[in-house]
């Protein structure tokens, strides 16, 4: 059994799933920024190599209703961005969760299944995460947590804002390896 974790350059969760024995594999087109079974390449050419599910955090860049004022302005990227979105969903793979935060996936292609929070996993903030699910259950919260900063949309502007906007909070790679890789064992 083996998780797919696509458009992951911190391997955070991909580790959460080696911790419970479970094996996973990253896949992006950055190199990892932690040690172990990482592909450097684009996850479209290895979606048919056997995965027993995968958990995919594409690009929000021109997907996201946070940057709705840009929008007129990337109509050729976001039509780009949608059918990777729609390649992600029809992948030949049983179980798969897409992240992304709240965008133009849910009006151009389809609804979350849920809509989860860090807060819900022990990290006092607030980021909007919405995730479409294949043969998954929806992930319950494990901690919730006063305090609802926005820390991750303060980020102040640095040449590694967009790298630290978009890793996955710890408390929610557990609760996905927790949770999903127990219907893998």
């Amino acid at each position: 059994m083996t998780v797919l974790v696509g458009c992951e350059f911190s391997g955070e969760v991909r580790d959460a799933f080696l911790r419970r024995g479970i094996s996973a594999v990253s896949c992006d087109l950055l190199p990892s920024e932690r040690a172990g079974l990482h592909i450097q390449g684009n996850i479209l050419d290895v979606l048919s190599d056997g995965w027993d599910m995968m958990i995919v955090f594409p690009p929000c860049t021109h997907l996201a209703v946070s940057g709705a004022r840009w929008f007129k302005q990337k109509q050729r990227e976001q039509q780009e961005a949608l059918e990777f979105i729609k390649a992600l969903m029809v992948a030949p793979i049983p179980r798969v969760c897409i992240e992304n935060p709240v965008s133009i996936i849910s009006t151009r292609i389809r609804k979350p299944d849920q809509i989860i929070q860090p807060w819900m996993f022990g990290h006092g903030e607030v980021k909007a995460t919405c995730l479409w699910l294949k043969n998954l259950p929806l992930l319950k919260p494990t901690n919730i947590v006063e305090g609802r900063e926005q820390r991750v949309w303060k980020e102040s502007p640095s040449p590694n804002r967009w790298k630290n906007r978009s890793r996955t909070f710890h408390g929610i790679a557990e609760a996905m390896a927790e949770q999903w890789g127990s219907l893998l064992v």
